[in-house]
């Protein structure tokens, strides 16, 4: 990972922590490394977990592991979470899956639980070609990204199960945070 790839998300991992609570369990989606539990743990955070299918083995720290595989199907049976977060991993997953997402968060979330995803404009897909053939980032799994567009974000999550608290963009208007809260 190079220093233009940590920057992006070390700044997308600061947008994140005020929407975690001290002692919350925080799943993340598509984890890639322990970087958000580590620095969460000034809060401190809960007993947590990250799922990404590209790790090679499993990782323990403190509070957390870290496992390879998918959400929700390798996750370990009976968890329940404060948080979901998915910081750069919506524009990944393919359109047909997208439409189970609201149920299986809705599902893994305690009541009143957040979900929290940042989520790139288009633009972002040219932007990051360019600096990934200057091989000025390494340009995470790039080839999956599809175009998605950061305002249909919304429309993923049912309304009768998640209520948005926060939408706002930030680096500069390229990417987008969303906050949602599980109703009931």
């Amino acid at each position: 990972m190079k220093f233009l790839d940590r920057f992006l998300r070390d700044w997308r991992i600061k947008k994140t922590e005020p929407y975690v609570e001290q002692g919350d369990k925080v799943l993340d989606i598509g984890c890639f490394d322990a970087t958000l539990f580590e620095k969460l743990s000034m809060k401190p955070i809960g007993e947590s977990l990250g799922l990404d299918p590209l790790l090679k083995r499993t990782i323990t720290g403190k509070n957390y592991a870290l496992l390879k595989g998918k959400f929700p199907e390798d996750l370990p049976k009976g968890k329940k979470f404060n948080c979901i977060t998915m910081l750069a991993v919506l524009e990944h997953i393919p359109k047909e899956e997208q439409s189970k997402l609201s149920n299986y968060c809705y599902k893994y979330l305690e009541s009143k639980g957040r979900i929290i995803i940042t989520v790139p404009s288009p633009f972002v897909d040219h932007i990051l070609w360019v600096l990934s053939k200057l091989r000025l980032i390494d340009g995470m799994s790039l080839e999956e990204h599809y175009g998605f567009k950061a305002k249909d974000t919304p429309k993923l999550f049912d309304k009768n199960q998640f209520k948005l608290l926060n939408h706002h963009t930030f680096q500069l208007g390229l990417n987008n945070l969303f906050v949602f809260e599980k109703i009931g």
